[in-house]
This record gives C-alpha cells, sequence and structure tokens, in this order.
C-alpha cells in the first residue's frame, strides 16, 4: 500500500450520479484508500441503486440526503462525519463524482499533503481546446477577482480537488455557504486563517462538453460572488450617503471652495458613512461573530482611510483649482474610487477575520450506511 495514502480518507459529494461513479470508487479503492466518503445529496428514488451498490462495499460510506442540498452542504456533512469518526486519519481529499478526477491525481494530491503539510488544491490547465469556453472564461474573471480583491494567486478557483491535512479540515468547516459558493468561501478563509496551501497540476477532463455539470451559471456564480457583491452594493450606499452629505456641507460650509473647509466637509461626511458602512458590513457582507476589538480595528482602518480621502481631496482640488461644490465632490469620487480596492482587502483579511462557523451541516433527515 502506498504509505502517503494510508489513513486518507476521500469525500465525493454527489448528486444525480451517472455511471462515472461506481468505477471511480472501485479504482479509488484499488489504489489503496481504505475509507471513501460518498454523499447522496437528494438524487431521489432513480439514483437509489447507485448508492445502494455503494452501500455494499465495505470501505464506502454513504451518507444521504433526503433532498438536495447543494455541493456545500454535501461537502460538509461529509467533513463532520470524517472529524467525528477518523480521530486518526491524517488528511481527506475531496473530488467530483462526474470523473473529472482522476485517481492518479487524487493520489498525487494526497501524496503532495503528506509530503508538506500543507491543503492541496489540485488545479486544471484552462488554455486547452477541449475546455468548454464558459469554464475558461468562468475561471478567468474568478482568478482575476481573486487575486485584485483577496490578493490570492490561484489559477484554478472552482477546483473540486482539495487534499486537506487533518487539521485543517475544521478550517473548512467554518466556511459559510450550502452550493458552489462555499468551495469559494473555503478559499478565502485560508487566506484568512493563514492556512498553507499550494497548486499541483493536474489533468484537465472534460466529458461531452460538461454537460454532466448541475452548475446554474447565473444564480450559482451570483452566490460565489455574493461577499464581493454585497461589498461592492454597501460600498455604493455608503459612498453615495458619503458623497451628498460632503457636497451639502460644500454648498453651505465652503461654496467658494476653500480649502480648509473642503478638508472638514470631507472628514465629516466620511465619518457619517464609515459608521454606516461597518453596520451593513458587518451584519450582512463578512458576517460571522464580532467584538468590541471588530469596532477597533475598523476604527484603524477607517481613520487612516478618512484622512486620506479628505487630504487627497483637499491637494488635488488645490492643485486643480477646483472650487465649485461639484467639482469637488468628483475629485473625492476618484480618490474613494482608488481606496475601495484597499479597504476591502484590508476588511475581509484583518477586521471582520473572527467570525466562526457554528451550524452542523445535518438535520433529522439525513441517514448513513
Amino acid at each position: 500500500m502506498n504509505s502517503a495514502i494510508n489513513g486518507v480518507s476521500v469525500v465525493i459529494p454527489a448528486y444525480m450520479p451517472d455511471h462515472k461513479l461506481l468505477p471511480l470508487v472501485k479504482e479509488l479503492i484499488d489504489a489503496g484508500f481504505e475509507d471513501v466518503i460518498v454523499v447522496d445529496d437528494g438524487g431521489g428514488d432513480e439514483f437509489a441503486g447507485i448508492f445502494d451498490k455503494l452501500k455494499a462495499e465495505p470501505k464506502c460510506t454513504v451518507l444521504t440526503h433526503r433532498t438536495n442540498r447543494g455541493k456545500g452542504a454535501a461537502l460538509k456533512t461529509a467533513l463532520v462525519y470524517y472529524a467525528d469518526t477518523h480521530p486518526n486519519s491524517s488528511g481527506v481529499v475531496t473530488a467530483d463524482a462526474d470523473g473529472q478526477h482522476t485517481v492518479h491525481d487524487i493520489v498525487s494530491c494526497s501524496e503532495q499533503m503528506a509530503e508538506t503539510g500543507n491543503v492541496i488544491l489540485g488545479s486544471r490547465d484552462f488554455s486547452g481546446e477541449e475546455v468548454p469556453p464558459k469554464s475558461k472564461f468562468g475561471n478567468r474573471v474568478t482568478s482575476f477577482v481573486f487575486r485584485l480583491f483577496f490578493g490570492m494567486k490561484i489559477t484554478d478557483t472552482q477546483t473540486g480537488l482539495r487534499a486537506f491535512p487533518r487539521q485543517y479540515v475544521m478550517t473548512a468547516l467554518e466556511a459559510s455557504g450550502d452550493r458552489y459558493e462555499y468551495e469559494t468561501n473555503v478559499l478565502v478563509l485560508l487566506k484568512k486563517r493563514s492556512v498553507p496551501y499550494e497548486e499541483l497540476k493536474i489533468e484537465t477532463v472534460y466529458h461531452d462538453n460538461n454537460k454532466g455539470s448541475h452548475f446554474r451559471p447565473v444564480r450559482d456564480s451570483i452566490r460565489i460572488y455574493s461577499t464581493l457583491l454585497k461589498y461592492v452594493g454597501n460600498s455604493l450606499a455608503s459612498s453615495l450617503i458619503d458623497n451628498l452629505i460632503f457636497l451639502i456641507l460644500l454648498h453651505f460650509l465652503a461654496p467658494d471652495g476653500k480649502k480648509l473647509f473642503v478638508f472638514i466637509c470631507c472628514i465629516i461626511s466620511r465619518t457619517v458613512a464609515a459608521t454606516v458602512n461597518f453596520v451593513i458590513n458587518k451584519k450582512t457582507v463578512f458576517g460571522g461573530e464580532h467584538n468590541k476589538y471588530t469596532v477597533l480595528r475598523y476604527a484603524a482602518v477607517a481613520v487612516p482611510m478618512m484622512l486620506l480621502s479628505a487630504t487627497f481631496t483637499t491637494w488635488v482640488s488645490k492643485i486643480l483649482e477646483a472650487r465649485l461644490p461639484i467639482a469637488n465632490t468628483l475629485i473625492k469620487v476618484v480618490i474613494d474610487t482608488t481606496l475601495f480596492f484597499i479597504t476591502f482587502r484590508v476588511q475581509n483579511q484583518w477586521v471582520f477575520n473572527s467570525g466562526k462557523f457554528k451550524s452542523k451541516p445535518e438535520d433529522e433527515n439525513d441517514e448513513n450506511k
């Protein structure tokens, strides 16, 4: 037996699987894996026969959702089961049920995890002609967003082939989301918790132009980008409040564009907007449980950003000799837009970085083998 995969469990979430699941599990066991955990994510009676055959395999455990709850929920169910029942296991590797991940690559990720102690992300090559255009475009966009907003250089953000050493399984369980957004949130959480991770090149496999995928491009993309979209929406609302107050204050206090009053008006408007921004980000964007230190961390970021906004707005206004309130407001909009990207990364990585995922991903309708 390959010692690197000894004690490694394989987790496979499966929703309405096709003929590829059974041979995949058999090949994994033949390769030396002693424990395969498959989650039937509410596919219904039509697919019961496939899971019944898996239940007959001594080295395979089948966990069942009576109704479809999503890939993220299925992964959580398996990871909770793993954490509760495998105290001496060395780690877990997740793989998809549609045959996109070869047994060779699943073994390779397990070996790399055992060698480095890092979380391993199986990375596909999206430059090949066999990659569907929507998959190629979607991954490029997501990779760009991850680098810009989260400071993470990941070439395959939606890979389902991931190996987690046991000590990082609970970190993965902290991530929110029950569907495809869960896998994205796990990556963000790795960055937040300073968990070491690396990518490993794997084979790029697409069957029938990826027709077997249950990914819904519009709805699931919105879920994947939910944190970012909510942050942008909140920032736009806060910016509107900020600049409206700034414009009104300038109209009454500094109609001739006196620079001292421009600075003071910027401080006042930014303070009001920052308060609104904090409340919304805390409750609806970054989530989790926060305490008084969250407020202090937010202030430690907001105050310097406020001073930078006021200083640069005043400085640029002076250089351009802007006098009209609307001209100064436009200058402030440009300055604040630049600061936007900085504040997101700091808020996500540091300010709102104390929340924990609490609820167990299971209910009374779930069964195991």
